[in-house]
C-alpha cells in the first residue's frame, strides 16, 4: 500500500502596506490589548468559557489576518496570541476546578498581551522602512547591519508541567515570548513540521524530566527524558549551536552519551534562573538583572 505523503503548509508572503494602513493596523492591535486589559475573568463559567472571551479570541485572529496576511510567517509567529482559552494538560476528581480556568486565563491573557504589543513592534518597524527607503545604504554598511535577535524561546519539555510553567513564567517575567508545542495549532501538521514552523527562534530552553524508563537489553530500567525531548534536543542543538540552547534538569534521569558535551543545570533551587539568565546573555539577549533576581 502506498504511503500517503505527509501534510505541509504553504507560506504565503507577508502582506505589503502602505503607511497609512500600518498606522490603522498599530491602532487596531491597541484596541485588542485593551480589549484583553478590561477582561474580567469573573465570566468564565465552571469549563472556563464565556462568550466575551470567545469573540476576543476570534477578533485578535482577525485583526492579525489584517495586518500580515493569513498563512504568513509572521502571523504564524504571531497567532498564539489568539489562545486565550485554557486547556488543562490532564483531568482528576479536584483538577481543573473553576479557579484553575480563571489563572490560567489570565496567565494566556498576559502572554497575548506580550504578543500583540511584539506584533505593533514590528508594523512600526516596517513603518520606520518606509520612512527610511529612499536613503541609500552602502554595502559596508550593510556588512556592519547585525540582525535583532528574536525574543522567542522555543520550551522543550516532557510530561512534567510543573517545570515546564516555571520555566514559562520566569521568561515571561524576563520579556521572552516562550514558545511551547502543544499550545499552537496542529492545523494537520506532524510534530517535526510544527517544530519546523514555530521553530525560528534563536534560543531554546530544554527540560530533561524523568518522565520514562529504558535500558540496554538486558539491563535495569533507569528514568529517562522522553524520546521526543531527546529529539527536539538534537535538532535545536544542530540548528542553533551548543551556545544557543540550555538544558535543565530536574530528578534523576539518565543522560545520553551522545549528549554527554551539552552542558545542563540542575533545577533543584533557585540557582538555575542566574544560569539561565547568564546563557541567555551570552547569546546576546539583553537582560534585566534586577528582574532576574526577583524571579
Amino acid at each position: 500500500m502506498a504511503r500517503a505523503k505527509p501534510s505541509t503548509t504553504t507560506v504565503a508572503p507577508k502582506l505589503k502596506l502602505t503607511p497609512d494602513q500600518i498606522q490603522r493596523g498599530i491602532q487596531r492591535l491597541q484596541d485588542r490589548i485593551t480589549e484583553l486589559e478590561g477582561f474580567d475573568v469573573s465570566e468564565l463559567n465552571g469549563e472556563g468559557d464565556s462568550p466575551k472571551l470567545t469573540a476576543l479570541a476570534t477578533s485578535i485572529q482577525d485583526t492579525l489576518e489584517r495586518c500580515f496576511g493569513e498563512n504568513t510567517s509572521v502571523y504564524y509567529r504571531l497567532s498564539s496570541a489568539a489562545n486565550l482559552h485554557f486547556f488543562p494538560g490532564y483531568y482528576s476528581s479536584d483538577y481543573p476546578l473553576r479557579h484553575h480556568y480563571v489563572t490560567g486565563t489570565q496567565e494566556n491573557i498576559q502572554q497575548s498581551i506580550l504578543m500583540l504589543a511584539e506584533a505593533q513592534r514590528t508594523l512600526r518597524e516596517d513603518l520606520a522602512d518606509h520612512d527610511h527607503a529612499a536613503i541609500p545604504v552602502s554595502s559596508t554598511d550593510l556588512d556592519n547591519v547585525k540582525p535583532a535577535l528574536s525574543r522567542r524561546v522555543f520550551v522543550v519539555h516532557g510530561h512534567d508541567e510543573g517545570a515546564r510553567e516555571t520555566v514559562a513564567r520566569f521568561l515571561m517575567q524576563l520579556g521572552f515570548e516562550p514558545i511551547i508545542l502543544h499550545e499552537q495549532a496542529n492545523q494537520g501538521r506532524t510534530v517535526m513540521e510544527k517544530v519546523e514552523a514555530h521553530g525560528q527562534v534563536d534560543f531554546a530552553v530544554v527540560l530533561l524530566t524523568p518522565d520514562d524508563e529504558g535500558c540496554a537489553k538486558g539491563g535495569k530500567p533507569e528514568p529517562r527524558a522522553r524520546q521526543n525531548v531527546l529529539l527536539e534536543l538534537g535538532y535545536f542543538l544542530g540548528r542553533l549551536g551548543r551556545a544557543k540552547v540550555c538544558a535543565l534538569k530536574r530528578g534523576t534521569l539518565e543522560i545520553p552519551s551522545d549528549f554527554a558535551g551539552v552542558v545542563w543545570e540542575s533545577m533543584e533551587g533557585n540557582s538555575w534562573k542566574q544560569a539561565l539568565g547568564r546563557e541567555l546573555e551570552a547569546a546576546g539577549h539583553e537582560i534585566d538583572w534586577n528582574k532576574v533576581m526577583r524571579g
